[in-house]
């Protein structure tokens, strides 16, 4: 029996439901995986007042960390994981980061991604109530402000897998910067979610995006 239960194609994104430790082994390899597995800390579990407000439940998924990251991350060349602080990875410093201004005193002001690149650390500053718009009811939802940015220090990788998919903010930042994107996600609420919004961004082009995939116009010749 497929350990995939749906499978989806939206524009140039793949989107499957299912678990991604029996998945991956049936995908190639990708560009970049760029992800934010659970953390172990069991944050979904404790949704805030503004959470609760966009739809999240208490939920228990955040509760233990993935065993098997390593052979996940495999799958990249390149490899960025948010929560990278909580897992055992290799030394670094090529780390990114998240400065939340307006977090407050019951949050971390940052949020850390390890990354296997080697080169100098690299910092976004982003406001958490600039987001309040776009949240769908994922209590750990990322801005798509800073995955865009994030996507953007990665300038060669075209494909991106991203195993722990959740709402699919990887996804629409991968739209709007015309890239390749893999999604998987096991629970099938934030699944139909990330199909959503995928599907949303794939039918409102970045216009800069289009543009650029559009040939140049042929010269005349001057007379």
């Amino acid at each position: 029996m497929s350990p995939i239960r749906k499978d989806v194609t939206i524009g140039d994104c793949r989107l499957i439901l299912g678990d991604c430790l029996d998945i991956l082994p049936l995908l190639g390899k990708v560009d970049a995986v760029v992800t934010d597995p659970p953390y172990g800390i069991g944050f979904a579990a404790q949704p805030t007042k503004w959470q609760r407000r966009a739809g999240s439940e208490a939920r228990n998924w955040d509760d233990a960390i993935v065993e098997r990251l390593p052979d996940l991350l495999s799958r990249g060349r390149i490899q960025a994981v948010w929560g990278g602080n909580y897992y055992a990875l290799p030394p670094s410093r090529g780390w990114m980061s998240w400065y939340k201004p307006d977090a407050p005193p019951s949050m971390a002001s940052i949020e850390l991604c390890w990354t296997n690149l080697d080169r100098n650390a690299r910092q976004i500053s982003h406001s958490i109530g600039a987001t309040n718009a776009e949240r769908v009811g994922h209590p750990t939802q990322k801005p798509v402000a800073v995955m865009r940015w994030q996507l953007d220090q990665l300038p060669d990788a075209r494909t991106i897998l991203d195993p722990f998919m959740g709402s699919g903010t990887t996804g629409v930042a991968c739209v709007k910067l015309g890239r390749k994107f893999i999604g998987i996600e096991i629970d099938e609420g934030y699944f139909d979610i990330a199909c959503k919004r995928v599907a949303d961004a794939v039918a409102r082009p970045d216009l800069f995006i289009e543009a650029a995939k559009m040939p140049a116009p042929k010269q005349e010749p001057l007379l």
